[in-house]
Parts: C-alpha cells; sequence; structure tokens
C-alpha cells in the first residue's frame, strides 16, 4: 500500500464533529453506541491465552486477517480502557484500520476484561505500567517487524506511565505510542465522572460491572476486602478506596490517584508519544490536560476541541468512528521504523 505524505496525517489531526452531533457527552455517548466502527465485515479475532508471571492469565486477541504469522509489517497493540475489551467500538475501530494497512493488530485484556475473571488476588489498574511493559516485551519477542502501541482512556495512561517509567528503553519494546482520550492527572478525571450527569451515568455504567467482578474476587480470596463497604461504594473514588487501591499496594484512593498519573513523568518518555484529549471530554477536564511546558520533546500533544471521551464521530448519520483510529495510525506509522528525526518530528 502506498505511503500517504505526512501533510495527510497532520491534516487529519483537525479534528471538528459533524453539525448534527453537538456537545462533548453526545459526543461520547452515540459514538459507543451507534456509530459504524468498522467499513467491511465484522472483524475476525483469534485468542491466545498467556500465562503471567505470577500464575494468573491474561487473553490476547489477535486480529485474524489469513496474513501468516511472523511475516514482518507493523503490529498495532491496542490496550482497552475501563471495562473495556477488544470489543470495545474504538478497539474495533483501530483493529479495522491496522487490517485496512496491512497491519497486524494484537489487543491485550487487562486481567478479568476478556470475559473471565482472572484468578489472582488482584485485578488491574489505571498505572498497571509493569502488566504493560510484560504484555509489550513478549509482543515484541514474538514479532519481526515494527511494534505501534496505543492505549486508549485508562489504557492510554498506563501505556504513558510505562513509556515514561522505561525511559530509554522503551525503543526495545516498542518504535511509538499514544494515549487517546486518557485521565493523564487521574484526580482530575475522578472528580469530574463523580457528578452530576456523569455520576448517573458513566460512573453508575462502570459500576454495574466493576462490583460483581470485585464480588467474584472476594469468593476466591475469602476476606481480600471489607464487603460491606464494597456493597455500599457509590463511586469510583469508593470503590478505589475498598478495593483497586488496596489490592495494588497503594494506601487510598487519593495515593492511587497521584502515583498512577502518567501527567507528573511525560517529560520523562524517550519514544516518540502522542497525547490524543478532546477539550470537551466529559471524563477529562481541559485544565487538567498537559501543556508544551509539561512534556518533553518526544511528546506530541494533540487537544482539538470536540470529539468527546473516545468518540470522535465522522460523516452522516449515523457516522463512523474510524476517524480518530486512522489519524493515530498515521501518526504512528512516521515512527514505525525508528527514524532518527523521532524526537523532531514528535511535534509534528
Amino acid at each position: 500500500m502506498p505511503e500517504k505524505p505526512a501533510e495527510c496525517a497532520q491534516e487529519s489531526l483537525n479534528y471538528v464533529a459533524p453539525l448534527w452531533l453537538p456537545g462533548g457527552q453526545l459526543q461520547t455517548i452515540w459514538p459507543a453506541l451507534y456509530s459504524r466502527r468498522v467499513a467491511g465485515a465484522t472483524l475476525p479475532y483469534r485468542r491466545e491465552r498467556w500465562t503471567t508471571p505470577d500464575a494468573d492469565f491474561v487473553d490476547v486477541d489477535y486480529l485474524a486477517d489469513g496474513v501468516p504469522p511472523g511475516m514482518q509489517r507493523p503490529l498495532l497493540v491496542v490496550f482497552h480502557g475501563l471495562e473495556g475489551s477488544s470489543r470495545s467500538h474504538y478497539g474495533e475501530a483501530f483493529a479495522d484500520v491496522a487490517r485496512e494497512l496491512g497491519w497486524a493488530c494484537a489487543l491485550p485484556h487487562f486481567r478479568g476484561c476478556s470475559g473471565e475473571i482472572n484468578r489472582a488476588p488482584r485485578a488491574y489498574h489505571s498505572g498497571d505500567y509493569e502488566e504493560v511493559g510484560w504484555m509489550l516485551q513478549r509482543l515484541r519477542s514474538a514479532h519481526r517487524g515494527p511494534l505501534l502501541a496505543v492505549g486508549v482512556s485508562l489504557g492510554g495512561n498506563a501505556l504513558l506511565r510505562w513509556a515514561a517509567e522505561a525511559g530509554a528503553q522503551a525503543g526495545r519494546c516498542a518504535d511509538a505510542v499514544a494515549a487517546v482520550c486518557s485521565p493523564l492527572d487521574l484526580a482530575a478525571g475522578g472528580r469530574a465522572i463523580g457528578r452530576g450527569f456523569n455520576r448517573q451515568v458513566y460512573t453508575r455504567m462502570f459500576m454495574r460491572t466493576l462490583i460483581p467482578k470485585a464480588l467474584q474476587k472476594l469468593v476466591q480470596h475469602p476476606g481480600l476486602f471489607d464487603r460491606d463497604r464494597l456493597l455500599s461504594a457509590r463511586d469510583l473514588h469508593a470503590f478505589d478506596n475498598v478495593f483497586t487501591a488496596p489490592l495494588h499496594g497503594f494506601r487510598n484512593t487519593e495515593d492511587y490517584w497521584c502515583r498512577a498519573s502518567a501527567k507528573p513523568l511525560l517529560h520523562r518518555i524517550r519514544i516518540p508519544a502522542l497525547a490524543v484529549n478532546a477539550r470537551n471530554d466529559p471524563f477529562v477536564p481541559a485544565a487538567s490536560l498537559p501543556n508544551a511546558s509539561e512534556v518533553g520533546s518526544y511528546v506530541r500533544l494533540w487537544q482539538p476541541l470536540h470529539g468527546g471521551h473516545v468518540g470522535f464521530t465522522q460523516g452522516s448519520l449515523p457516522g463512523h468512528v474510524r476517524a480518530m483510529p486512522q489519524a493515530v495510525a498515521m501518526w504512528l506509522r512516521q515512527h514505525a521504523n525508528g527514524s532518527p528525526d523521532g524526537a523532531q518530528s514528535a511535534h509534528g
């Protein structure tokens, strides 16, 4: 497939929402429920189960496009968001763009998100960079071509945390990374999702799956946490205080949100990195987004006015959600071969 010129990739970063889809809330809800995800037939996946270093498991879905394994081509790795999966609207859209480009695509699931509860007395969290690093290392060792990684929402924060923690060593696993609609300041995002409309709609949606999964962990590991406190939790702050924070080595929610946030560490990233955040994202307040003075020379910020939370719908009703994955993929493709001017071109 012929390469598109770099100017096209940069022009595609100027997203404007269609007139029929106004406001951050609609631009978040409609795409997830109704917009088209793929241009062709339903995506076929092939699943692998990996044993983790602590004898647990994770499931990884691969795009089954009929190309023999081992062929040297780019591999796009997509890390999902909170309670997401390979079948989330953005996961399918990224996989479809990979298929169109002739790339391989892998969609790892964080623990407990592939349809089966994991075994260990832990789950996953926004700063799970060690798990991300282990997954990328395993994918890198099995793939001959360039490796490009995208994290969406929670997955993007964890991915950028990994890139920051790994520093110059990150290039051994990935050529470039991108975070899409990620709450890089977890405290600001946590406060935003716990108020008003967000609390009534999105918080309730997340709690409907988080609470039952946590109760399954309690059956597996009696005494792991206080069941009554969990059942009384009405928002993510309370849930994280009872479950997420203590199970993953944090003192409480505040400690978790502070230590797991990627924003304070973005200046340490040493591979090309793109951070995509719509400024009308209901989950991620615009005031909390990083600015150019807070990131290093390897980080490119793309902060369009529109898009909602992982929305970015384009076209006439019902629209499609492939525009953002296409733009991100085009940006990543510029760095697919580890170009020596990566730091400079990361600015755009």
